[in-house]
């Protein structure tokens, strides 16, 4: 009886993993976008004031914060800076400060005090995929997660932003937002 529960967990577990692999966000790679359009430019898309909208979902699949973000990039040659300002639905406030660096072959890195090494990132067609390490603050535990951000652009110009969380490769946290220029404002 042992080996047949054994036999099926493995089975299962083998089927989970190969789903996982196959048919889900982790599955997709920068070679299925590399014809699509408009082109991501992050030294356009990711410049000038910008507003965020977005929402994380936690472990179980419900909604564990809000937020809005204002956003500021700016560059210099083939480096820039991206100044973050979220104010979540809780009144609490947090600030990143990325640091990008355009390297070659659609590729770049980035860096940011709360980010585990470097990020490894990959412009193909109208996407931007971008893995990373990032520490919680300790306010949330500390736990460092892996992350898998990926940012397509739209046609107007705006960029919609889904990320997954994972610690240990089972996913605890997705983000979904919305990246966009400021509009000004009419009196």
């Amino acid at each position: 009886m042992f080996k047949l529960l054994s036999a099926l967990f493995f089975l299962l577990a083998t089927g989970l993993v190969l789903h996982r692999l196959l048919f889900s966000f982790a599955a997709q790679s920068p070679a299925a976008y590399a014809d699509t359009a408009p082109a991501f430019d992050l030294r356009r898309h990711l410049a000038g004031d910008m507003i965020s909208e977005g929402v994380i979902f936690g472990p179980a699949g419900i909604v564990s914060a809000r937020f809005v973000a204002r956003m500021r990039g700016s560059w210099v040659r083939q480096t820039g800076t991206l100044v973050e300002e979220f104010t979540y639905a809780s009144g609490a406030t947090q600030k990143r400060q990325w640091t990008i660096t355009i390297e070659q072959n659609g590729r770049f890195t980035a860096t940011a005090p709360d980010i585990v090494g470097v990020a490894e990132g990959r412009i193909s067609g109208a996407t931007a995929r971008l893995t990373y390490r990032l520490r919680l603050p300790d306010s949330a535990g500390g736990h460092v997660l892996d992350v898998v951000d990926w940012m397509y652009l739209a046609p107007n110009g705006t960029i919609l932003n889904r990320s997954q969380m994972r610690k240990f490769g089972i996913t605890v946290a997705e983000l979904v937002a919305t990246v966009r220029p400021e509009q000004e404002k009419t009196p």
